[in-house]
């Protein structure tokens, strides 16, 4: 199991939980948060045992976005990582989810910040989950810059256009409910219950069949932008195969002989 000094990884049963872990910057994204971050990715889509990720943050945040320190020229920590960037120059995309999807389901818990670069890396989750103290918010234009992370557009297809209009131009906060309300987020917790309600969705997630978890998946995303009758086309393409694997059989035995079903990727 992999992790750096800023990003640890666990598991809790089938669940790969990834925690941001730099809590005295409010987990603003560092050199090795990224390193971490794509090793982490990679570890989930290559372990068959890995049915479902938790992505959260420690310290009673999630991820303040980019160290400003670091672009303003201060430097950034985890300057023994950057030859792994050098290696690959998209790295930090892929880390925060602009140019690697998982094909195992990604569930976000997320506490406190989780504005900027922490809500663009959000909007690369399937799932969310927030404390009602959470704060997100993409602040860029306040700073003079562009939410370059996939925002302009991402969030448009994720929420109502005047409502991701509104977060991308005023830069101003949203609270968890603000978030809930237009859709962002799927669930307002009680504080500090974040992570328990991830990993509860994440157990339901593992108990179904994970060929047909991740053939779903891959199906919303690819057909997301495909007119309905391409759409359609690519669902049977993709669905019609699963029928025909051991896993849908078992599921079907096990539930005619009222029994938990052993599923084995086959």
């Amino acid at each position: 199991m992999g992790g750096t000094e800023h990003l640890t990884v666990r598991r809790e049963g089938a669940t790969l939980v990834l925690t941001l872990n730099r809590p005295q910057a409010k987990n603003a994204l560092s050199l090795a948060m990224l390193v971490g971050l794509y090793d982490g990715w990679l570890e989930a889509d290559e372990d068959d045992s890995v049915r479902s990720v938790v992505l959260t943050g420690a310290g009673g945040s999630f991820c303040s976005g980019m160290d400003l320190k670091a672009l303003a020229g201060k430097g950034m920590e985890g300057e023994q990582h950057r030859d792994r960037l050098k290696a690959d120059p998209d790295l930090h995309w892929k880390a925060m989810l602009r140019h690697h999807r998982p094909r195992k389901p990604v569930i976000a818990a997320v506490e406190g910040y989780c504005v900027a670069g922490g809500t663009e890396m959000l909007q690369g989750t399937d799932i969310r989950v927030a404390g009602e103290s959470a704060t997100f918010g993409l602040f860029e234009v306040r700073r003079g810059l562009f939410p370059i992370g996939g925002s302009t557009v991402r969030l448009q297809r994720q929420i109502p256009r005047t409502h991701a209009l509104e977060m991308l131009l005023t830069g101003r906060p949203y609270s968890a409910r603000e978030a809930a309300d237009i859709g962002l987020v799927g669930h307002v917790v009680p504080d500090g219950t974040a992570l328990k309600k991830a990993l509860e969705i994440a157990e339901r997630v593992n108990s179904c069949g994970p060929l047909a978890v991740e053939a779903v998946k891959a199906s919303v995303y690819e057909t997301a932008e495909l007119t309905e009758t391409d759409g359609l086309a690519a669902e049977l393409a993709r669905g019609w195969p699963v029928f025909d694997t051991a896993d849908a059989k078992e599921g079907a035995r096990a539930f005619a002989e009222k029994r938990p079903p052993r599923y084995r990727r086959a």
